[in-house]
């Protein structure tokens, strides 16, 4: 240790006890682990397809924040002012501390394997914890922004199985993803090791109650699943909710499954529903590239999840793609408000 010290350049006086987590090189080897990090890497290239950013591993095209923040703006509709590129390690840091807090807030609890306080990687190097104590961030953010940035893999897998949980619980994961990791520990006395199973997946029937629970808080997960003509009658009642909405300000929709894709018509039913004005400014009225569509229905679904309508599961570039079923959840989501009343 004293050795360490000496030709690493820190004293005494600063030296701070750390933990650090770390796979164990058998579990890296493991089938179910390789399969867990292919599915999540077709998960992130499926979600970013649409602005060609194509991520070939966990470990090396995540750390400095890009691919995060585009992740965040797909699956929550969240559009940071962020520089698109960092280059370097002190902008890398500051990109990552916005994503990562905006992160948290929507994660919550859900997955308390996140909290990823017992794995942050040691820093001996003298610039390092100054440089991202110079960010002003609280400790438990450092330590988030510690262990992504330094490309630690098992912070990494549990922040993504996080994501796909909470914005898209009905991706399948493989299921029942165990690894070995050493806990380091390092303080005054010396060093201490210990191995732990840590799990990133739960076992297959943990995992199918936690899909048959979304399904039962939404209901249009059910609906969808009638029989045809059944699910016409219900887009009957909801057009005919919408058109008596529109009636007012001159629209009339008569195909719900493409009509909603821009964006305009949501936000103007949205405005007569709920008895507020969209001022003109915030969305394009007359949309005609992609982005501008998915600005406006990024915006519509963040106005219906401030109002408290269970939107979660919809992303806006399955709207803007006339998905039919995500169309329908956010109609319906209205309807069940203000059509049944």
């Amino acid at each position: 240790m004293e050795a360490d010290k000496e030709e690493d350049g820190v004293d005494a006086e600063t030296f701070q006890a750390d933990k650090r987590k770390m796979i164990q090189p058998a579990s890296l080897k493991d089938p179910k682990l390789d399969k867990l990090k292919e599915a999540l890497l077709d998960w992130i290239n499926s979600t970013l397809k649409a602005e060609h950013i194509v991520v070939r591993s966990l470990e090396e095209d995540l750390y400095d924040g890009l691919v995060l923040h585009h992740l965040l703006a797909r699956l929550a509709g969240v559009h940071l002012s962020l520089e698109e590129i960092a280059l370097t390690a002190s902008a890398q840091i500051r990109k990552l501390e916005v994503v990562l807090e905006e992160l948290d807030q929507r994660l919550g609890q859900q997955d308390t394997k996140w909290d990823v306080s017992p794995g942050s990687a040691l820093c001996f190097a003298p610039n390092c914890e100054a440089l991202l104590r110079s960010s002003n961030v609280g400790c438990k953010q450092v330590e988030h922004l510690d262990v992504i940035h330094k490309k630690d893999l098992l912070a990494t897998l549990h922040l993504l199985v996080a994501m796909v949980r909470r914005f898209q619980p009905e991706v399948e994961l493989p299921t029942d993803v165990k690894v070995q990791v050493a806990v380091v520990e390092v303080s005054r006395r010396g060093i201490r090791s210990d191995v732990q199973t840590e799990v990133l997946t739960e076992a297959s029937g943990a995992n199918s109650e936690a899909l048959s629970t979304t399904e039962r808080d939404d209901p249009m997960e059910h609906l969808l699943k009638l029989e045809a003509h059944e699910v016409t009658a219900v887009k009957q009642a909801i057009l005919h909710f919408v058109n008596k909405t529109m009636a007012s300000v001159g629209l009339q929709v008569s195909d719900l499954d493409n009509q909603f894709s821009d964006g305009v018509i949501l936000l103007l039913l949205i405005g007569q529903l709920e008895g507020f004005f969209i001022p003109l400014s915030d969305f394009s009225l007359i949309p005609v590239s992609h982005e501008e569509m998915l600005h406006n229905v990024s915006l519509a679904l963040s106005l219906l999840r401030d109002l408290g309508l269970r939107v979660s599961t919809v992303e806006a570039h399955d709207v803007v793609s006339q998905d039919v079923a995500a169309t329908l959840k956010v109609l319906y989501a209205l309807f069940r408000k203000h059509g049944c009343s």
